[in-house]
């Protein structure tokens, strides 16, 4: 019994990296720099002249800065040194100059990209097209706090930057004022109860060990409210700002582990659905370990309820990781049952091989 048992525990490895390596790929955004949770709400306090033909916002909290031209008008934002940095044209296309120093200090959210000598602002603009529809978003550096630390002097509750973007629409130069305030902490309650319905989940599926209904089932919930949270969050940011696909992927991924789990447990497969859970564990983990900072965070990019997503992410990776352990547990600590319970008559009763043992004697 102990090489097929072997041999099935290294396929089930080779799952498990696999699903690992797709969970690793799948966590590289489209982005250099998606929007994330933050402690700082940014907004649009003015915009002088008022315009009705341009309509700029936030996204995320204080992440990317966003605007959108209506057809007909011309729109040129301009860069942090007085260049043309982004042009929205009559027809919609959207292009960027690939000479503004601009082009590569909004790369991501801290400006840490190098900025190639040919960036000047005096340089001749050279336009690449970025979008078309007359809409773009991209991280602005006067729409957000530059640092990680957290502002000197300041507290919870204060305005801790103002600043100016100029746009030139229709050849008028218009002026969008940017603040930015920082938001107190969240209430850790949601997390907390995260945590217990995870741990609960976890507890559930220990003691539907040897009962009629299969212990995988115990991680739906924890499955369903993953995939609820990761498509809001999904589908709640434009394209342009490169939401993740792995805020879906794995919630996705762990559902299909978790019914395949159920029909294996149902035609008495213990070992199989025991792997199946363990996938269903480390799937659910890696998921809330991605989204871990906006346990803490005052604003998550989402138009779900932030107290939901804080629930969902802190279930997930306590769940995650204990429904893990527990499969590995009964994989690994408990093999002979997991065995008679699967496949045992692979190993036994299809076996032709003599025992060598004499045969009983009988009266």
């Amino acid at each position: 019994m102990i090489d097929p048992l072997r041999r099935r525990l290294g396929r089930l490895v080779i799952a498990v990296i696999a699903g690992l390596g797709l969970a690793g790929a799948l966590a590289a955004p489209a982005f250099a720099d998606p929007p994330g949770p933050t402690d700082y709400q940014s907004e649009v306090r003015s915009v002088e002249p008022e315009t009705p033909t341009i309509d700029v916002g936030i996204i995320g909290g204080d992440s990317f800065f966003e605007m959108r031209v209506d057809p007909g008008v011309e729109a040129i934002v301009v860069g942090y040194q007085a260049e043309d940095y982004l042009w929205f044209r009559p027809d919609g296309v959207v292009l960027e100059n690939q000479n503004s120093p601009a082009t590569y200090l909004n790369a991501n959210r801290y400006g840490s990209d190098g900025v190639p000598s040919t960036a000047r602002a005096d340089a001749e603009p050279d336009w690449k097209q970025v979008a078309t529809g007359g809409y773009w978003a991209w991280h602005d550096h006067r729409a957000h706090w530059m640092q990680s630390a957290r502002p000197f002097g300041l507290e919870a509750g204060d305005q801790i930057l103002e600043a100016v973007i100029p746009i030139v629409v229709d050849g008028e130069t218009v002026e969008v004022t940017v603040i930015s305030t920082w938001q107190p902490e969240p209430s850790p309650l949601a997390m907390w109860l995260g945590a217990v319905a995870g741990a609960a989940a976890a507890v559930g599926a220990w003691f539907l060990r040897d009962r009629r209904v299969p212990p995988i089932a115990a991680t739906i919930p924890l499955v369903v409210v993953a995939r609820v949270v990761g498509t809001a969050q999904y589908t709640s940011l434009p394209s342009e700002t490169g939401p993740r696909p792995i805020w879906i992927a794995l919630p996705i991924i762990a559902a299909v582990s978790a019914a395949v789990g159920v029909v294996l447990a149902t035609r008495g497969k213990r070992f199989a659905a025991d792997a199946a859970m363990l996938l269903v564990g480390v799937e659910l983990a890696v998921w809330g370990f991605l989204k871990r900072d906006g346990l803490t965070a005052a604003i998550i990019p989402t138009d779900a309820p932030f107290w939901l997503d804080r629930f969902a992410t802190a279930a997930a990776l306590v769940g995650g990781v204990l429904l893990a352990a527990i499969a590995l547990w009964w994989l690994f600590a408990v093999p002979s049952s997991s065995v008679a319970a699967d496949g045992a008559s692979d190993s036994l009763s299809d076996s032709r091989e003599p025992s060598g043992s004499p045969r009983p004697a009988h009266p």
